[in-house]
């Protein structure tokens, strides 16, 4: 489950849920009011909801609300992350690569192109050879390297272990299945647990956050909004590093972690905002906090796993939000009906539980869909998966289906 920005790619198919029988809902014990909607016959159902993600800590949106406001970079991390500290945060970390589906690491051959034995920290400048590309292939549990002429590859030497590409002007040029993308710093080939080798690019955090800044918020937002964003991802970063020790890897570079795209990606604006934050970090209890974020929170983020990550009014969230802050699609009984097949015609909507923040009664925590073969129990986070929603705060409303196909 992505602990960040919740951008995620929508699951398709039904999962299996618990269903209940007609006849055991009717003798389960009683329940709590619900809010009921009748679906008889042929029925559009209208979802009207708030914010795009999960809602904890940082609503980017409101980032850029609060900027417009006058608000600095720190008094948003401040406002959305209460009880934390500041501090500073350093170093390295590794990020893998999942583009790279080979069983090699590729790189085009350049002038001081290096290559390091992990197991033993041995650097080599490879020769000028005429190569057009490199590359480290497992061989056992060290690695070949290898050089291309005319499309045939031949070994050069081989090194304890896993090994690194580097060069002198710390950027690597990557081949991957049908493309060619920059990093900076290192690139890793590295064993995996299922005995296959993974490419990791290691590099310094603030080179790695111009990577990823850009790809979490519009580069072009109002400075201080993408300030706030660069001191969460940085933060961010850290707890995972901290969370991963021992790993091969610290992060990912999908929405799964932060979206991570490299040298391409760098934009001058985001490049600025973060080095007006160098360095600057969150800390809990001595430790780098887990700073999630999401692109809207509607209006009230939801409260999160930590202390630090809490329920509360948003009045920035909605000033420069059209698309987000409140949003609305339209979907119809047969889309639920195929969800559960077996199951009959869809009969009803209940809601039987809310989080208790914002309109409505906020996010949905509990409710089902009730048809002639049983009711089946759901959660909001499982409706807006199936459904393609922007999040698990959301409203039903009813009304006769119109010939035509459902709008989604």
């Amino acid at each position: 489950m992505r602990r960040s920005r919740t951008l995620l790619a929508l699951a398709a198919g039904a999962l299996l849920l618990p269903v209940l029988p007609a006849s055991a809902a009717a003798a389960a014990e009683p329940r709590r009011a619900a809010e009921t909607w009748s679906t008889p016959g042929a029925t559009a159902i209208t979802i009207t909801g708030h914010g795009f993600g999960h809602g904890h800590g940082l609503s980017q949106y409101g980032a850029l609300g609060a900027a417009e406001q006058g608000l600095t970079w720190r008094q948003i991390d401040e406002f959305y992350y209460p009880g934390t500290t500041w501090g500073t945060i350093g170093g390295k970390v590794r990020v893998l690569i999942t583009a790279d589906t080979g069983r090699d690491v590729q790189v085009v051959a350049e002038r001081g192109l290096k290559v390091t034995s992990l197991a033993r920290q041995r650097t080599r400048r490879l020769p000028a050879n005429a190569a057009k590309k490199w590359r480290l292939v497992a061989a056992g549990d060290d690695t070949s390297v290898q050089f291309s002429k005319r499309g045939r590859w031949k070994t050069w030497k081989k090194v304890r272990g896993g090994a690194e590409f580097s060069s002198v002007d710390r950027v690597l040029t990557l081949v991957l299945p049908g493309a060619r993308r920059d990093y900076r710093g290192t690139l890793q080939s590295v064993a995996a647990r299922s005995g296959k080798r993974q490419t990791v690019n290691k590099l310094s955090m603030e080179a790695y956050l111009r990577g990823v800044v850009p790809q979490e918020v519009p580069a072009l937002w109002e400075p201080d909004a993408v300030s706030a964003q660069s001191v969460a991802a940085r933060t961010y970063a850290a707890f995972e590093r901290q969370a991963r020790k021992g790993e091969r890897y610290d992060l990912c570079d999908t929405s799964q972690c932060q979206v991570y795209g490299g040298v391409e990606v760098e934009h001058p604006a985001a490049t600025a905002a973060i080095k007006a934050t160098a360095r600057q970090g969150l800390h809990h209890d001595g430790r780098p906090a887990f700073t999630q974020f999401s692109a809207s929170n509607g209006g009230f983020s939801s409260a999160g796993s930590m202390p630090y990550l809490v329920a509360q009014a948003d009045p920035y969230d909605g000033l420069a939000n059209p698309r987000y802050s409140t949003w609305a699609t339209t979907i119809d009984d047969t889309q639920v009906e195929r969800q559960w097949p077996g199951m009959g015609d869809l009969t009803g909507i209940e809601v039987v539980a809310r989080d208790g923040n914002g309109e409505w009664g906020g996010r949905v925590t509990e409710m089902a869909f009730v048809f002639t073969g049983g009711r089946v129990p759901v959660d909001g986070d499982t409706v807006r998966s199936y459904f393609g929603l922007y999040s698990d705060w959301f409203t039903f409303g009813v009304s006769p289906r119109q010939k035509g196909p459902a709008r989604q």
